[in-house]
């Protein structure tokens, strides 16, 4: 039988949702294909993915999330819809849901989360915070009094947290992640080889030969294929994982400055107790090529990537249930809102 609680990783670029007892059931791109004349839904997810790029103007492939949080309210409804139709084909137990949302988001949009959440089909809504929900799913103790750094790095937003007594002490959001870093080499590619590519292809070429860290850097090549900006032809090239790193750095550098601010605030204290434990790297951003050893070099706190980066929001949000009524400073929200 299905559980009538899930959680739900809502992000930017991938929406995961984690059911108590079975783990991880979906994971799929945030992506909707509509048909602009009916303004019907035509794909959703995966399918949705691979139309990116590949269609005529009678069909609009939108991402209806923005740097975190819901630009499109009707479309990740349907969205939503689809995929809890997937994974729980019922309609007569609807589930109670927790999402993970970034820290700065504002009172208007947790409430649109909730009411998109809510018309989607669930039963009652909760809230936690991406970077405590990350410490739950890496299996850390946030009750103990001391500190544990967290840094989420998504595809819209990236958020740092300092943990403690289930409290957060210190945090910062910051709407600079993957998909920042995808720009950027489009605009490199763009700037030294005249070159238009799209953001999937950026996207494959950050996986792929992406680094930050120059310092023993093995040779790696990526051949790329996209059109001539003079010509309007297409054209192929290879680029190396040496050019990348500028360009990638400049952007990290961002985070590097939003790590010591945290840093900065965080009493002398828990500090300590952050520099023995380390800073924990979670989602899919953080996997980026040496961004754990360029954070440990500039920051003077040993950093370290989660065993399961990409899943850890998924997987805390979806163990949150835990915590309710446990957690201090609005952690997790809740909504007694029936759906009608």
């Amino acid at each position: 039988m299905f559980s009538n609680d899930i959680g739900i990783d809502l992000g930017t670029a991938t929406t995961i949702i984690y059911v108590s007892g079975k783990g991880i059931v979906l994971r799929e791109p945030s992506i909707v294909a509509l048909d602009v004349r009916t303004n019907k839904v035509l794909a959703v997810g995966s399918d949705a993915y691979y139309m990116l790029g590949k269609t005529s103007d009678l069909i609009r492939v939108v991402r209806p999330l923005e740097e975190g949080v819901i630009s499109d309210y009707e479309v990740t409804e349907e969205m939503l819809k689809h995929f809890f139709k997937k994974i729980n084909p019922s309609k007569f137990f609807k589930p109670r849901v927790c999402v993970c949302v970034p820290s700065a988001i504002t009172e208007v949009e947790s409430r649109a989360v909730i009411d998109t959440v809510m018309s989607s089909g669930a039963r009652n809504v909760f809230l936690i915070e991406e970077p405590v929900a990350a410490a739950i799913g890496v299996g850390i103790d946030i009750s103990v009094p001391g500190g544990v750094a967290v840094l989420d790095v998504g595809g819209g937003t990236s958020d740092i947290a300092v943990l403690s007594l289930n409290g957060i002490v210190c945090k910062t959001s910051l709407k600079l992640a993957g998909n920042k870093f995808n720009s950027s080499i489009v605009r490199y590619i763009r700037g030294a080889y005249n070159i238009l590519i799209g953001d999937n292809t950026a996207d494959r070429i950050k996986r792929e030969i992406g680094t930050v860290w120059p310092e023993g850097l093995e040779l790696k090549e990526y051949e790329v294929k996209g059109r001539n900006l003079v010509t309007g032809l297409p054209q192929r090239i290879t680029i190396t994982n040496q050019e990348l790193v500028e360009t990638l750095a400049s952007e990290a550098e961002h985070l590097i400055v939003a790590l010591q601010s945290v840093m900065e605030r965080t009493p002398p204290e828990l500090v300590a107790d952050i520099e023995q434990n380390g800073l924990i790297m979670t989602g899919g951003g953080a996997m980026l090529g040496g961004l754990d050893k360029l954070i440990t070099s500039r920051i003077r706190i040993q950093a370290r990537l989660a065993e399961n980066p990409v899943d850890a929001v998924a997987i805390g949000t979806g163990m949150s249930f835990n915590y309710l009524g446990k957690l201090y400073d609005g952690f997790v929200t809740y909504t007694n809102y029936s759906n009608k």
